[in-house]
């Protein structure tokens, strides 16, 4: 038996006090470290201001970011109890702050439904902060604590009388825990808030960002509640019907709410919440929508021969049931039917369950029975009172169908020229020698000339190169089995691996980086923009799990003699000219026209070469955003496309 073992004994067991469980392991209680985990923070003291809103107790919020990476949140309502805690005999607010499991959410008598059920939330923001201090108005008087690393440093004091209510946290987060940043993203929060203010309507939330010499600031507040939010996502979009379908009901307790509008896309976006909560993996309501909107639209399809035998199954085996002798259809799928649709899923639950702490998949089993029945019976109600745009609906949904038929052709047939070709793999491809993704990168490349220097270039062992020839498919005007099929990106899906759209997997990506190396032109950008739109539409998951990047190729080259200095703009070719302290007119300055001018060795050194090349990483900090952006500039309506060209006009820096 080894020391180690004979060591091993009940003075080796730890136990963690209070706070210091989170701070050990804060990735436990709020996902990550990393961007995502600091911004949860925010979302954590917000939700506790939100479930006053959901009371009736407050009616406006305000978030603030302040200088040095300080964050406050303000709300007018009850404000946290300061008195002395009847078995725990501290305050409540100190109570509150810091401890694990408890608050005012487990008690129905104080908040029917609330999405900070778990009592967690702002003990562990405290946790993780460097310093906070808590402001509570109540009952004539205003108070205060001071807490640090998640300890109080102060008792709680009256600071004066005052004739507001409510609640202020300040806080700083904790740079030795959040090492990557402690920085927040005013897009990223702006989204979530904003969220917040469709899903209650009548709230006012005011986000300010202090951090810049003239503050910025928004306000958000939606009368329409998620009617206007669905009429919000589709901005610039064709849409049907006019307004969108809304229903509404309550069973057990549980307050729902749908409203949903079918675009010309062919993307769905559906976004769920609960408890204002937004639960981004599902979950039980939103498996309750989807299979009722499905049975629905099928039992309507049924009363419309006309469109039925569109899906008229032809393969001769199939043709007819076996024991009815009647033609056999295809049904609609889910896809089919979702094709193009926009909808919010708002549901109030008194206890929900979810899936770990950041609530991210609702797990309440009795929520999907509850939504499904209230989508069938309401849905059903408003289809037979709308019947001309049901059949709009439903003339969609089967052509989606039809796109669905072609592509598993396609697809049967890609399959079948792959198996001739080398692995399913393009000709183009100059793949790298190592078979490990997490080491692996595919530099996608406009033309050959630029291609054949940089297969001259790379690192063969970890850099894959595709180049890219001739006009791309703009898939925001296209549907997918033209895409599947089309000879411009079937070479970039075979060599990602993952597939696209529905049967999309990224645990199929061969490559950990994909990156766009384009000239920094007008043709580059046209085809920057394609292919980003390509992958935003149809495998956003890349984007949003940090595998897409923009290469940037220097402009120029500023020679002097044997020594070269390679820089990416105007200003930078200024300061290299100035730096070799030599007349201008002894310095060769090239500006490189496209990649094909640059050799194999120049294109290492200053664009590929990991060490020292730059690149930018292409994020969605606001998807919402970003899908009108894309749907406006790429799509076919000239109208918003102009409008939006003159509105952001005195952005553009164009190089003549």
């Amino acid at each position: 038996m080894s020391d180690e073992s004979q060591q091993y004994s009940a003075s080796s067991i730890q136990v963690l006090k209070g706070l210091e469980a989170v701070r050990k392991r804060p990735g436990m209680y709020i996902g990550s470290t990393g961007p995502n985990g600091l911004h949860h923070l925010v979302y954590e003291v917000v939700d506790n201001s939100i479930d006053e809103a959901m009371a009736g107790y407050c009616d406006t919020i305000t978030v603030a970011l302040e200088k040095d990476d300080i964050c406050r949140v303000e709300d007018n309502g009850r404000g946290i109890p300061v008195d002395m805690h009847p078995t725990e005999h501290v305050s409540a607010l100190e109570l509150v702050l810091t401890r694990l499991h408890a608050g005012g959410k487990f008690d129905k008598s104080n908040y029917k439904v609330s999405g900070g059920l778990h009592g967690v939330g702002v003990s562990c923001v405290n946790a993780l902060s460097t310093w906070m201090e808590a402001f509570v108005n109540r009952e004539g008087k205003s108070y205060e604590q001071k807490y640090a690393e998640g300890k109080p440093k102060t008792k709680v004091e009256c600071i004066g009388d005052t004739q507001k209510h409510g609640t202020t946290i300040r806080w700083k987060a904790d740079s030795s825990i959040f090492k990557e940043t402690t920085t927040y993203n005013f897009d990223v929060l702006s989204q979530r808030l904003r969220e917040l203010a469709f899903l209650n309507p009548g709230i006012t939330i005011v986000f300010r960002d202090e951090r810049l010499e003239t503050p910025k600031e928004v306000i958000y507040k939606f009368e329409g509640g998620i009617k206007h939010y669905v009429n919000f996502l589709n901005e610039g979009k064709k849409i049907v019907p006019e307004e969108p379908i809304y229903i509404s009901g309550e069973t057990e307790g549980v307050q729902m709410e749908i409203a949903m509008q079918y675009t010309d896309k062919y993307d769905e976006k559906i976004y769920a919440y609960v408890n204002d909560i937004n639960t981004k993996e599902g979950g039980t309501h939103l498996d309750g929508f989807k299979i009722a909107l499905t049975v629905t639209l099928n039992k309507f399809l049924e009363k419309n021969e006309k469109l039925q035998k569109r899906l008229l199954i032809k393969d001769s085996s199939k043709s007819k049931d076996s024991k009815s002798n009647q033609p056999n259809y295809e049904k609609l799928s889910g896809d089919d039917v979702r094709a193009g649709l926009t909808a919010v899923i708002s549901v109030k639950v008194p206890e929900p369950q979810f899936e770990g702490q950041t609530k991210t998949k609702l797990g309440n089993t009795e929520v999907r029975g509850y939504v499904d029945s209230l989508v069938k019976e309401k849905f059903t109600l408003w289809c037979e009172q709308n019947p001309q745009i049901v059949t709009m609906i439903l003339d969609k949904a089967v052509s989606e169908a039809e796109a669905r038929i072609a592509a598993r052709k396609a697809k049967e047939n890609t399959r079948k020229k792959s198996l001739s070709d080398s692995f399913g793999l393009p000709g183009k491809l100059s793949d790298c020698s190592s078979k490990d993704p997490s080491i692996c990168e595919v530099y996608i490349v406009e033309g050959d000339s630029a291609g054949g220097s940089a297969k001259k270039g790379r690192d063969s062992k970890t850099q894959a190169i595709l180049p890219l020839w001739g006009k791309m498919l703009n898939v925001e005007k296209s549907r997918v089995e033209k895409v599947i099929s089309n000879e411009k990106l079937e070479p970039v899906i075979a060599t990602l691996g993952t597939n696209i759209g529905a049967d999309f997997d990224i645990s199929k990506l061969r490559y950990d980086k994909i990156i766009i190396m384009a000239d920094a032109d007008v043709d580059g950008s046209h085809i920057r923009t394609l292919l980003l739109t390509f992958f935003f539409r149809y495998m956003p998951q890349l984007i949003e799990q940090g595998h897409v990047y923009l290469a940037m190729p220097p402009l120029f080259a500023v020679r002097h003699g044997k020594k070269v200095k390679y820089v990416y703009d105007d200003n930078e070719k200024a300061a290299a000219i100035a730096e070799f302290g030599v007349p201008a007119e002894k310095l060769d300055v090239q500006r490189y026209k496209g990649l094909g001018e640059m050799s194999g060795d120049q294109l290492w050194d200053t664009t590929m070469n990991p060490a020292v090349r730059k690149m930018m990483k292409v994020t969605i900090p606001d998807a919402i955003a970003a899908d009108q952006i894309f749907s406006i500039c790429m799509g076919e309506a000239v109208e918003p496309r102009r409008r939006f060209i003159e509105e952001n006009a005195i952005y553009a820096n164009l190089d003549v």
